[in-house]
């Protein structure tokens, strides 16, 4: 991936290039907020096709955003886990579920959720990345 040309050097563009579209931040949103983490849960996605799905999953197991694994409970499956990378990304998903709750029509956004991050938004930051160090073990320096 770092062998591609770049379009820009600006850090926006060059984020964005890695998880601004559409279905990788629905697919970073499920392992956030509903801790899906197997191919077949994430496929369920909005209707994402297993290509897009597989095209995207590899594109954040790349730039080491999340890894896989054998499932334990499960040797046949894989388990896909957020990195210490990928954590970081959990205020910016927070961010942009608060402005979709917030300026969008008819979003279904849970309204005691939405009250707790509009009232007490760091503390809810930090729960959230305290379960997923938990759930994904993920190792954070």
């Amino acid at each position: 991936m770092e062998g591609q040309k770049r379009r820009s050097d600006c850090p926006i563009t060059l984020s964005l290039d890695i998880f601004g579209d559409k279905w990788t931040l629905l697919i970073l949103r499920d392992f956030i907020f509903f801790d899906n983490r197997h191919f077949n849960q994430l496929v369920s996605i909005e209707s994402i096709s297993t290509n897009i799905l597989t095209d995207r999953l590899n594109r954040l197991l790349a730039h080491g955003i999340i890894k896989k694994e054998v499932d334990s409970n499960n040797r046949s499956a894989y388990l896909y886990s957020l990195t210490k990378k990928g954590l970081d990304l959990v205020p910016i998903v927070m961010d942009i579920y608060r402005w979709g709750a917030n300026y969008t029509e008819r979003n279904n956004s849970e309204k005691d959720f939405k009250k707790k991050i509009d009232s007490e938004y760091d503390k809810t930051v930090e729960e959230i990345k305290n379960r997923l160090i938990t759930t994904h073990n993920i190792v954070y320096k």
